[in-house]
Order: C-alpha cells, then sequence, then structure tokens
C-alpha cells in the first residue's frame, strides 16, 4: 500500500473486484490467469477482491482457498445477490487509490486493463470505461447480443443524452474518492448500476475515458435477459425523472494531477493462514 518510487512518491494502487455467484466451476481458472497477469505486466500495486454474491455452490469455498494460495487475492462474501450491491460494497470500504472491476468470464482482453486505469492513476481522468462499441474494438458475439446492446445505448443517448458509448461492458474502473462521493446518489444493486454511475459521472461533469477492448461473448452467461432489459427501462425512467428534478448534482472531488512512475517489483506479502478476508482495512497492497 505505501511503497514509493525510485523518488519517493508513494505508488498509487488499484483493487480490482471480480463479483461471482455460483462460478465455482470457473473461478480457480480465470482468478489464476489475472493473478498471473497482473503480477508480470502490471507496473503498480494491486489486489484482487473476489465478491461472492450469496453463491449456493462451492464459490465462497473456491474463493478462500484462493486467499490463502495466491498472495494478491482476497475474498468478501455477500448474504444477497446483486453485482451492484458487491461493487458498492467493495469499492466504498477499498483503500486504493482507484478502483475497478472485470467480469469473472474474462470476456475482455486483459491487455486493455493498463489503458483502463492509467488516466485514473495519473489524474488526467474521474472514470474508464472498456468500449465493445469503439470502432477500433474487436468484438465477437451473436447477433442477438450485439443487437441488444446497440438498441440499449441508442436509448440512453436519446432519453438521456449520454455521450459514454458502452454502459454496460464488463470492464470498469474509478477513482475511489469519486466513487465515494457518488455511492450514496447510486440506488440500483444490479445491472442498471453500472448506467446510474456513468449518468450520475457525466452529469458531474466528471470526466470518462473509453477504451477500444478486444471481447468475446461467453456462451456460459447467464443474464436474463428480458429481465434486465425490463429493469433497465425502469432504472432510465428514474434517472430521467432525476435529471428533469435536478437531483443528480453532487458535490464531487476534482481531478489532481500525480505523474506516476511504476516502482521495481519486489516480493509480495503473503496473507497469513486465517486472516479475515472479510475485512479490507488492515491489509496490505502486493506489488
Amino acid at each position: 500500500m505505501n511503497e514509493t518510487n525510485a523518488g519517493g512518491v508513494r505508488q498509487r494502487s488499484v483493487e480490482i473486484v471480480v463479483p461471482v455467484y455460483n462460478e465455482a466451476h470457473v473461478l480457480a481458472d480465470s482468478i489464476g490467469r489475472l493473478h498471473a497477469y497482473l503480477e508480470e505486466s502490471f507496473p503498480f500495486p494491486f489486489r484482487i477482491t473476489v465478491a461472492d454474491n450469496a453463491s449456493t455452490d462451492g464459490t465462497w469455498l473456491e474463493a478462500t482457498d484462493l486467499t490463502l494460495r495466491l498472495p494478491h487475492v482476497h475474498a468478501v462474501h455477500l448474504e444477497a445477490k446483486g453485482r451492484g450491491r458487491a461493487l458498492k460494497q467493495v469499492w466504498s470500504d477499498s483503500t486504493a487509490d482507484v478502483v475497478a472491476y472485470m467480469d469473472v468470464d474474462l470476456s475482455t482482453g486483459l491487455e486493455g486493463f493498463l489503458p483502463l486505469v492509467a488516466p485514473l492513476l495519473s489524474g488526467h481522468s474521474d472514470l474508464a470505461i472498456g468500449s465493445r462499441l469503439h470502432r477500433q474494438s474487436d468484438v465477437v458475439r451473436g447477433t442477438k447480443r450485439e443487437f441488444i446492446s446497440r438498441s440499449y445505448n441508442l436509448l440512453l443517448k436519446l432519453g438521456l443524452a449520454a455521450r459514454f458509448t458502452d454502459a454496460q461492458c464488463g470492464f470498469k474502473a474509478v477513482r475511489t474518492d469519486v466513487f465515494r462521493a457518488l455511492a450514496p446518489h447510486i440506488e440500483d444493486t444490479a445491472w442498471f448500476f453500472d448506467t446510474e454511475l456513468l449518468v450520475l459521472a457525466q452529469r458531474n461533469r466528471l470526466r470518462i475515458h473509453e477504451v477500444p477492448v478486444d471481447w468475446t461473448d461467453d456462451p456460459d452467461s447467464r443474464v436474463d435477459i428480458v429481465r434486465t432489459a425490463v429493469d433497465d427501462l425502469k432504472g432510465m425512467r428514474r434517472m430521467l425523472h432525476r435529471t428533469v428534478t435536478g437531483r443528480t448534482r453532487v458535490a464531487v472531488p476534482r481531478r489532481t494531477s500525480t505523474p506516476q512512475v511504476p516502482a521495481a517489483r519486489t516480493e509480495p506479502a503473503v496473507l497469513p493462514v486465517g486472516a479475515n478476508t472479510s475485512s479490507l482495512d488492515h491489509l496490505e497492497y502486493a506489488s
């Protein structure tokens, strides 16, 4: 957490949250790949937090096992489902400078992660999103999902004057201090959480950085498309009402430029056996 570079400047840190629900069959492989990639390629202190959304299979057991085997991995268990709920809890409690999340299927190419968070670490931007609809993105997915995604983002442009291109790509990051300011005003605890966060950011003139991504559709996705679409439309109506009534303005911290030079790698601290993984305050970031 308090790593410094050669000039004595504290290195800024990143916490990556992976929300999961009944993903015991893929968790170890996905987190192992993510951990190995970041350990080898990511030049800043980081930690990976598996956020278990009230799974009913062996996901929590797998998650706690990973915390003992991989020094950068921690785990949090929630008693209720909801990706937004998990992100809101872990991001709000984080002691990192930047918080991010990605889907457990790792559909988005990991080489896009440093370009995603770098503008936030430097102080250039406030939020960052991976965009599958960017003209330079390389996306492999079915016609149905492509149509739904483009239609949803078009509705956001028409109904909420959204200037971001892809609201629901599972590849996002935000400055932690900015998120703490916005969090009390985010009502959704499920899939609309992302859109609500972005609309609030735009309404408060925060800078949103977009990164073109390589993305491959997960054939095992269990998202209920119809129910999610209905919930999203309800969320859009709620956000439109809040916008019209002026209830989207929030006091947010402003950007300060803090150029960073990655520090040389050191051996990571190992999480003690039996450590309380539900509390993040006492944990050091490995780098």
